[in-house]
């Protein structure tokens, strides 16, 4: 066998072994970045059927804004199928429109301006996949000014450092934004990032008034891995009791174990809050 022919099929195998762009996306966006979770207009039932990433269900916090997420599905005249790969991804890190408009709050651009660039990549790449729909969403309404940008334009962004809790770190803020529900705000807006993790606001959805739990070591000190993992992944307290959305339990339920094992890691590094 020649050296050229090895080197091919060895490049093969590498090729074979690693995840497509399209797989690699579909993992984050059905799993810890849980898009459909607001993407998705939802009923009684769930998902409302044929309406994946369409947008439109109206997410209210009285008295702040009423928001209706966008479509983002390839439909071209609704949807993101007019916009060019590096528009959508500047729309999901920076909060910029391609016609120059700021998005809003709910979109925790904070957080998703430290998306990797290869993940970034991914989840637009599966994104181009999913079933077009045309839906016309509302405009959302704020009762205060959106910012004039969320910071300077990106350049790289590489993915977090090769240590469970740096890789937990980064499912729990740019990619899962866990921290972003589960941490106190500022009076100006934004979150306290000094109490990470300490709790967050009450919110208001469908499941009526939630409030985001204590994720440090005061509350969560004396449950076990598998309590938490249940928590996060069924809805399920350490003491049986339901837990209720805005939680993305069916998306995190797809959370590899190896993934989960970071994300524990990098819960149980969070300095208690109290």
């Amino acid at each position: 066998m020649s050296r050229i022919l090895i080197l091919l099929l060895a490049f093969a195998g590498t090729a074979l072994a690693q995840p497509s762009a399209v797989e690699r996306g579909r993992a984050l966006v059905e799993g810890i970045a849980a898009c459909g979770n607001c993407h998705t207009p939802k009923g009684p039932q769930g998902d409302l059927p044929g309406m994946g990433f369409a947008g439109g269900m109206a997410l209210e916090e009285p008295g702040l804004f009423r928001i209706y997420p966008s479509n983002i599905t390839p439909d071209r005249e609704t949807g993101i199928g007019g916009w060019t790969d590096a528009q959508v991804i500047r729309a999901i890190r920076e909060g910029v429109r391609p016609d120059g408009r700021v998005l809003g709050p709910i979109m925790p651009i904070e957080l998703y301006r430290h998306i990797s660039d290869e993940d970034a990549a991914a989840m637009v790449a599966y994104l181009r996949t999913v079933a077009p729909v045309r839906n016309v969403v509302p405009a959302s309404t704020y009762s205060f000014p959106l910012p004039a940008a969320y910071g300077p334009p990106l350049g790289v962004v590489a993915g977090p450092a090769d240590n469970a809790v740096a890789r937990g770190a980064y499912m729990a803020g740019p990619l899962g934004h866990c921290i972003e529900c589960h941490s106190p705000p500022l009076a100006g807006g934004g979150r306290d990032w000094s109490r990470t993790g300490w709790g967050g606001p009450p919110m208001h959805g469908p499941a009526g008034v939630v409030v985001p739990a204590d994720l440090t070591p005061t509350h969560l000190g004396g449950w076990s891995d598998a309590e938490i993992a249940r928590a996060i992944t069924q809805g399920i307290s350490r003491n049986g009791r339901a837990l209720r959305p805005p939680m993305g339990f069916a998306y995190y339920a797809t959370i590899p174990p190896a993934q989960m094992a970071d994300l524990l890691a990098y819960l149980r590094s969070l300095p208690p809050s109290r």
